[in-house]
């Protein structure tokens, strides 16, 4: 099994996103998500900013040519604030489970955008990966339970799921523009201007949303904004990059694949921290997910 740095950082941001998952939901329980996914930009804009003062670079991306620049900030727009909008207002309409379930659909729609617009192309070992690896997600989802050990019943809104439709196509469009623009610029300056076009997408709709007042209160609030600096360490900031990192280096639909492990690898963190069962449907669906996995490394 050769080493495939692609695979592996899309491996890692999957375990930064199962991080970032828990204390951002935390977070938005006690401030809402459009200040959550404000804040955790500019936090994540400061620790990019300060890691390239440490490595003796220049604080913002000075190397990236208009051609970096305004591929990036589109991906950001798309993936950071329209994807995550759409995917934050679905969690309140819909619940996660099935959001998550929805989001399933980023890594085919992401391998069809980069066929279409970046010539990528998967073999056949890959689609049956990525095929046997989403069935798997998609049964640890969709028989994870609720609170009170039922599932969820009644009629599901329509207005939820095209929700989480459109934040599964912006987070996959993200991944592409952000393949296409970032070509061989350091990860960490493409994730950077990302961010920066995030901050400014979100600060427009916390204008928009009357939600000024409520970010300034935030700042004085010591356990929120210590759940939303964890979530931009391992989110946006080491997350973000180590998507970038894979999508660099592998295929976006493997990439994307990959990333969306977040479902499974959460089980054992819930299990111990939160003392959550867990149903041998859901260790069914993390075995079939790891089998799929195995065939991206073949």
């Amino acid at each position: 099994m050769e080493f495939r740095i692609g695979e592996m950082a899309a491996l890692f941001a999957a375990i930064c996103w199962t991080v970032s998952a828990v204390a951002f939901e935390a977070a938005g329980r006690k401030v809402g998500s459009v200040v959550v996914n404000f804040i955790r930009l500019v936090m994540a804009f400061i620790l990019l900013g300060s890691f390239a003062l440490l490595r003796g670079e220049p604080m913002l991306p000075t190397d990236a040519d208009t051609f970096h620049w305004k591929w990036l900030l589109l991906s950001g727009v798309v993936g950071f604030v329209i994807g995550d909008f759409f995917l934050f207002k679905a969690f309140t309409i819909i619940g996660s489970r099935l959001s998550m379930l929805i989001m399933t659909l980023v890594p085919p729609i992401a391998a069809f955008s980069g066929w279409v617009f970046l010539g990528e192309k998967l073999t056949w070992i890959y689609l049956l990966g990525m095929t046997i690896t989403m069935a798997g997600i998609a049964l640890v989802i969709f028989f994870r339970r609720e609170k009170n050990g039922q599932q969820t019943a009644g009629k599901i809104p329509l207005r939820g799921i095209l929700f989480a439709i459109g934040g599964a196509v912006g987070q996959a469009l993200g991944l592409v523009l952000s393949k296409h623009g970032m070509g061989d610029l350091d990860p960490f300056a493409a994730t950077q201007i990302r961010v920066i076009a995030g901050i400014a997408g979100f600060f427009v709709i916390t204008l928009l949303l009357s939600k000024t007042q409520l970010v300034v209160s935030t700042l004085t609030q010591s356990k929120p904004m210590a759940l939303m600096l964890l979530g931009a360490t391992f989110g946006p900031f080491l997350g973000v990059t180590a998507s970038l990192m894979a999508v660099q280096h592998t295929a976006t639909g493997i990439a994307s694949t990959l990333m969306a492990l977040s479902p499974i690898l959460i089980i054992i963190p819930t299990r111990i921290f939160f003392k959550q069962s867990v149903s041998w449907k859901e260790l069914i669906g993390a075995a079939i997910s790891v089998l799929g996995v195995t065939l991206f490394f073949l």
